[in-house]
Order: structure tokens, then sequence, then C-alpha cells
């Protein structure tokens, strides 16, 4: 499904990534696990196009992705959250998912400009297709408050359903457990595997590794810019390789 082959990324002359090999297969819940500053949110911005890589390909169902801007990428099935939450703060919660949608408009400008029936049925039916997400996300009663008005758990889920708005094949969440309290946090491992129970292919980035490892089917480890372990929870749980990199090594 997702392919990186050999992806490499440096800002000037900082490696942030070297020589980055990933092949995501689809169905199930991938994890994307490091230590901070291992070079896993900037995969995530490399695959959504806010990034170009320095170097390597990457391919969403065999098409070339790199080089591509992001309103491109988000329309051939790619979303995701951020790990600090981007909202359009003075927008209704109704609002924030409308605006989302806007990308998936067909038809050209001027015809979407003009008043008529066609207009109308189409914003029904952004309407209601915002207000079925909003009730998943148990924000339904809502949709009418600023979005900056929301607590921060509302906020998280807000952010879910916006990038659900663009019917993604692939969603990608950066660290969506931030900041939840526990019984925040069963409520949202209980939403993402409904979404993938639904067919949805995801990715996570998370460092609640009970989190993590309860909801993954399949981990790789990123330790400066480098994959160093790949496999089924257990597996990466008990690797001595990722166990040094979390913890360090005892001299």
């Amino acid at each position: 499904m997702l392919k990186l082959a050999s992806v490499s990324m440096h800002f000037g002359g900082l490696q942030v990534l070297e020589n980055v090999n990933l092949d995501i297969p689809e169905r199930g819940i991938f994890g994307l696990i490091g230590p901070n500053g291992a070079g896993k949110t900037t995969i995530f911005n490399l695959v959504t196009g806010l990034f170009a890589p320095s170097g390597g390909a990457i391919e969403f169902f065999g098409e070339r992705l790199d080089g591509r801007p992001a309103h491109q990428i988000v329309r051939r099935g790619i979303a995701r959250t951020f790990q600090n939450i981007r909202l359009f703060r003075e927008m209704t919660v109704r609002e924030n998912l409308l605006v989302a949608m806007s990308a998936e408009t067909t038809g050209s400008i001027a015809r979407a400009l003009l008043p008529g029936p066609s207009r109308r049925h189409a914003e029904e039916r952004q309407r209601g297709r915002a207000d079925e997400l909003l009730a998943r996300v148990r924000l339904g009663e809502k949709s009418e408050t600023p979005a900056g008005a929301l607590s921060y758990g509302e906020q998280r889920r807000l952010e879910l359903a916006r990038a659900l708005a663009t019917d993604p094949k692939l969603l990608l969440l950066d660290e969506p457990a931030a900041g939840m309290n526990a019984g925040e946090k069963r409520e949202l491992m209980s939403e993402i595997v409904k979404l993938e129970e639904s067919g949805l292919n995801i990715m996570i980035i998370e460092h609640d590794m009970g989190f993590i490892m309860n909801l993954c089917r399949e981990i790789a480890v990123l330790n400066f810019g480098r994959i160093i372990a790949r496999g089924a929870p257990a597996e990466v749980r008990g690797n001595p390789e990722v166990i040094e990199a979390y913890l360090g090594r005892d001299e």
C-alpha cells in the first residue's frame, strides 16, 4: 500500500532520515515508534507532501507521491492528524468539517459559485455527512460551537472527524492520545479499532507504549533517522536494540 524506498531527509547539514525503507501492507493498524527526535513526524510530513524528500521515493498503491503538493495527496486518499491540534478555532465545529470536505468537491469553480439545485444538493449532502461524522465522535450536540471553545479531548475528536471528512484510504494519526486521560484513551482506542474494522488503513505515531502495543498488529521502530526494528508488538518490546534506544546502555 504505502512504500518508502531509501527515503532520506536533511535540513541543511542536519540528517533527519537516512535511507528509510518501509513497506506498509494494506489492512490493519501499523505503529511507528521511537524516541523524541527520531524522525517519526518527518515521515508523516513527507508522505503528506508538507516536505519533499532529499532522496528516495514514496509510493501509494504504486503511484509516486514525492514531489506532489499536499492537496493532491489528500485527493489520492491520505489524511492525517497533527501532534499539535490545528483547527480553525473561530469556526464552528461543523464548519471545520465542511472546510475539509471542500477539498473533495468536484466540478468547475464557476459551476460551484452559481446558485442552483445542484449546488444546494451538494451542500445538503456535505452537511449531512458532517453531522454523521460529528455524531460518530460524540460531538453532534456541539456542531454550532466554536472549535476553540471545545475541551482538549473534544478538539482531538474533532480533528479526527475532520481527517475522516476527506474519505481517506489511509489515515495517519500523529500522537492521537497525547494529553488524554485514561478514559479518553480507552474511548479513542475503541474508535480506532472500529475504523480499522470498517476497512480503513491506519498508521499511528504514539509515545504511550501501552496504547500502541495493545492496538497495532505490527510496529516499526525509528531511531536517529533509521529503522532499527520491525515486527509484532511482543517482538519489538523484547528487542535489545529497541530497549537500548529508549533506556540507554549500561556502561
